[in-house]
């Protein structure tokens, strides 16, 4: 990660990175841990060393923007941007992705994924990919543009407000229409840590 971080492998269901004390867990390999899923851990995390800033972070939390969303938005800025640095990855990220997804590590198994709230759903197509066949409306794609095309965490934080306000708009759309609601926690396990 271009810097001596601390590493520590613990008995943790994923991995994870603390950015202020820059320390990077990992699950301890054992079995059932392929090669491909250590590649994505601690790639991943890496990611989060190299690309996600502090103040940054700090920001988030004091404009009291929902830290799941940026998460989910964060986490396809870094990923682009680790395997860019490191292109070896990329193989090691899409083998792996669809080991979890095999696995059922996001619990969608027998649900209807189109269905799902739109950040769960933008969290499985940046990580499951295309294949997935997620569907999306018209501004739910122009949203999911910007969520794969940011560069900056500044705008990943933009674009994150900007998902919040249109899954505010649908809820008040659907309670208009007397749908009744359920909003999921989303799939994502944050990752970061400050």
């Amino acid at each position: 990660a271009t810097e001596n971080l601390i590493v520590e492998q613990r008995k943790v269901s994923t991995a994870s990175f603390d950015v202020k004390n820059r320390v990077l867990t990992l699950p301890i390999l054992d079995k059932n841990l392929s090669s491909n899923l250590y590649d994505l851990f601690t790639g991943h995390e890496v990611g989060h060393a190299l690309y996600t800033p502090l103040e940054g972070m700090i920001k988030v939390k004091s404009e009291k923007i929902n830290p799941d969303v940026v998460n989910v938005v964060e986490d396809s800025r870094i990923e682009r941007k680790v395997k860019y640095k490191y292109p070896g990855l990329k193989n090691s990220f899409a083998r792996a992705y669809k080991e979890l997804m095999d696995m059922d590590f996001f619990g969608v198994e027998g649900k209807d994924i189109n269905q799902m709230n739109f950040l769960d759903r933008i969290n499985l197509h940046c990580k499951g990919g295309a294949g997935l066949n997620i569907q999306f409306n018209d501004t739910e794609k122009e949203l999911l543009n910007e969520v794969e095309n940011t560069e900056t965490y500044e705008e990943v934080i933009e674009t994150s407000k900007k998902i919040i306000e249109y899954m505010k708009q649908q809820i008040k759309q659907e309670q208009q229409n007397k749908v009744k609601v359920k909003l999921l926690k989303p799939l994502n396990n944050i990752d970061i840590i400050i």
